[in-house]
């Protein structure tokens, strides 16, 4: 999917990368980072965000929760994390990482609540009313106030199976005066998901009808004279679609696949973020015709359409074959037939976090001085030098 804009962008990376395959210092199955774009990436969209008057809170789940990425992000000037899960919020909390945002797409258990608001986050977002009364007791037993942003749904929004839940726009209505007088929490905004998405159609980001209910909720803000502080539109958050999210009401975006340049967006046109990750396998056999290289970290909306082969020092483009999203992806199919162990880098869409994949973290790369910092794996945590 990125293959081509990463040739064209950054193909400092991909030579990087092969090397780093060829002399053993990887092994197949492995995610390779290019800190410094990923930080250059950053600094972009902090700029077009401070313009537009636009928060951002910075998502990792994409590159595997790792704290080396997350540190560089906040240095760049994103200081505070949007957690995807509570294993993310531990992970960040283990590092001492800053939390912005916690509950977004799932919400706290209840045994991690009083650890993750000691801790300090900025907001929470809550999907019910008994989650928010129990938020708001464990908020007066710390003796602190919580700042609560309320995702709310309407009848016609289009919602992703696994992130289902929230507060109705009647629920919310009717529960306004309670929630706003709860002593511990206080509601400061409203959210939906996702509430912009690339149309490829258009060859745009634009946002979904699920912008419709944030204007209903708007409405109900503004009929109870109550101040509305946040207004957060997540999904496809980058340099392009940050004054989209000032110009629908917004004030808050979440980059995630904005910071590795990474958006559907991405893919087929220029922007100001360039590709900072390619994956890096290994031909394992050929089968008719066809060779068959190590998986492990494609993503069933990964969209892998095309590889490059190292092999027998030439380098070869091969397709990639269609992959079956309901079997374990122990191999990918190319299309041709290569020397087994030649070196295979792709780059398709990835969530990092939920692969059993090695991220390589590669410094100085976009300087002239790259440097392999370090093998982490999918969840964050540093691998020993034994296993490198």
């Amino acid at each position: 999917m990125f293959l081509p804009s990463l040739k064209k962008y950054n193909p400092c990376l991909i030579d990087y990368a092969v090397q780093l395959h060829q002399s053993g210092r990887i092994l197949p199955d492995t995610y390779v980072i290019d800190l410094e774009a990923i930080k250059n990436n950053t600094k972009k969209m902090v700029k077009v965000a401070q313009e537009n008057k636009v928060e951002l809170l910075y998502m990792t789940k994409q590159f595997g929760r790792n704290p080396v990425i997350a540190k560089t992000i906040e240095e760049a000037g994103i200081p505070l994390a949007v957690v995807v899960d509570f294993r993310e919020a531990e992970t960040f909390m283990h590092y001492g990482l800053h939390l912005g945002n916690v509950g977004n797409l799932v919400q706290m258990p209840r045994s991690l609540v009083k650890k993750v608001l000691a801790y300090g986050t900025k907001y929470v977002t809550v999907y019910s009313m008994n989650n928010l009364v129990y938020i708001n007791q464990i908020a007066k037993e710390l003796k602190i106030t919580q700042k609560i942003i309320l995702k709310v749904i309407g009848n016609s929004d289009e919602l992703y199976p696994g992130q289902v839940g929230g507060l109705t726009i009647s629920e919310f209505e009717s529960n306004f005066t309670k929630i706003v007088n709860f002593s511990n929490v206080e509601l400061v905004g409203i959210t939906c998901f996702p509430a912009l998405l690339f149309n490829d159609t258009t060859n745009k980001i634009e946002p979904t009808t699920n912008i419709k209910t944030i204007e209903k909720v708007r409405k109900i803000f503004r009929e109870n004279n109550y101040p509305l502080q946040v207004v957060s539109l997540p999904s496809a958050t980058c340099c392009n679609s940050i004054p989209l999210i000032k110009k629908l009401g917004g004030n808050e975006g979440e980059p995630g696949h904005g910071l590795s340049g990474t958006t559907p967006l991405h893919a087929n046109s220029r922007q100001p973020e360039i590709p900072a990750y390619c994956y890096v396998s290994e031909i394992s056999h050929s089968f008719k015709g066809h060779s068959y290289f190590y998986g492990g970290g494609y993503y069933r909306r990964g969209h892998a359409h095309n590889a490059l082969v190292f092999a027998d020092n030439q380098e070869y483009e091969s397709k990639v074959l269609p992959f079956d999203s309901e079997s374990i992806d122990y191999y990918l199919e190319l299309e041709d037939s290569y020397t087994e162990g030649a070196t295979v880098i792709t780059d398709f869409r990835t969530q990092i976090f939920v692969t059993r994949s090695v991220v390589a973290i590669v410094d100085g790369l976009q300087s002239g001085k790259p440097k392999l910092l370090g093998l982490y794996d999918s969840q964050g945590k540093h691998m020993p030098k034994e296993i490198m």
